[in-house]
């Protein structure tokens, strides 16, 4: 029997310090997203980040925390909720970090008699912060707990013309009645060696401002790549001239090399370019969560109005969006036959 692993990122139980430390450690000490030594990610993380970063974080989680919990899980529960009815296979959902685990996704899954999985991150581009570490933890759970199940998985979506259609047509809908300067691609930021990590090529990657643009077999797992591509395939639908969009990356750690432009950098600097009506869209995500509803919905647009901004408009992921859900049961029901 088949049956749908859907996994997204996760989150803390709450917006306190006391459940975002456990959350932020299991998180920062994944190897796939700071890639170093185990004790020197241990030093970094448990010795320096964690002593401040719960507090802060947690600060962060409260501001946008909903009465139903965590937006990320919510609306990831909603979308789950609104693709299962479409599918003939059982749907679960798992988070790859936090309490709803990937283990506990399978185990649903196995009670209702499921050996064949579909592992479905909830990523459109590929990283190994994301996409990968899902794939890896999904298999080593698999090998200890569920030897009975077999694997198959969603590669990056990032340029499936039906994707692609749902993040234009969301984008349209949510311009409707915003007289915009500019539109803003903002994808979540992975440092610089990650891609150069993924390159299975091992020398295409080089990150010069061509190797994007020059067909590659790394471009299949190359983040940066997919993230231009995605913002391209978009904008031709969209039809947008080249001064009217920019794509940028959000959300680096300081000490490391991650890729530019950055997106705080650029928003604080648009005012004098002129830009003073800004709608910003975040296409690495799915799910809104705290990249998107706190460092984007509030801090960014509190730099961009403190830098002589005027208006500025973040639009939502794709969420649950029918469209959307639409999509997903059609690729479900399209490996299901």
């Amino acid at each position: 029997m088949k049956g749908v692993l859907l996994v997204n990122l996760g989150s803390p139980e709450s917006p306190t310090p006391k459940d975002v430390k456990p959350y932020l450690d299991e998180f920062l000490m994944d190897k796939y997203v700071i890639d170093v030594p185990y004790l020197l990610r241990a030093l970094l993380v448990r010795g320096i980040i964690l002593r401040k970063r719960p507090e802060e974080s947690a600060h962060a989680y409260a501001k946008i925390w909903w009465d139903e919990g965590s937006p990320l899980v919510v609306l990831s529960e909603r979308m789950q909720k609104k693709v299962q009815p479409l599918v003939n296979v059982p749907v679960a959902l798992a988070m790859r970090y936090g309490s709803m685990t990937i283990e506990k996704g399978l185990q649903e899954l196995k009670d209702k008699g499921v050996t064949e999985v579909l592992l479905f991150p909830l990523y459109p581009q590929y990283a190994m912060a994301s996409t990968l570490t899902i794939l890896v933890k999904a298999e080593e759970i698999r090998k200890k707990k569920f030897p009975e199940m077999t694997f198959t998985d969603v590669p990056a979506f990032y340029n499936k013309p039906d994707y692609i259609k749902n993040l234009a047509d969301s984008i349209k809908k949510h311009l409707v009645g915003f007289d915009y300067d500019h539109l803003l691609f903002s994808y979540h930021g992975i440092p610089e060696r990650h891609i150069r990590k993924t390159d299975v090529t091992k020398s295409h990657c080089k990150i010069d401002g061509s190797c994007c643009n020059t067909p590659s077999p790394a471009h299949d797992f190359c983040y940066r790549h997919q993230c231009y591509e995605t913002t391209r395939q978009v904008v031709k639908l969209l039809g947008l001239p080249e001064d009217k969009y920019s794509l940028t990356f959000q959300s680096r750690l300081a000490g490391d090399k991650w890729l530019e432009p950055y997106t705080d950098v650029e928003i604080d600097n648009m005012p004098a370019k002129g830009i003073k009506k800004l709608a910003v869209v975040t296409p690495a995500f799915v799910s809104d969560c705290l990249e998107t509803l706190e460092e984007i919905a509030m801090r960014a647009k509190e730099d961009f109005e403190a830098n002589g901004g005027e208006e500025f408009l973040a639009i939502p992921c794709l969420n649950d969006d029918d469209e959307w859900c639409q999509t997903v049961s059609n690729w479900i029901n399209d490996w299901a036959k």
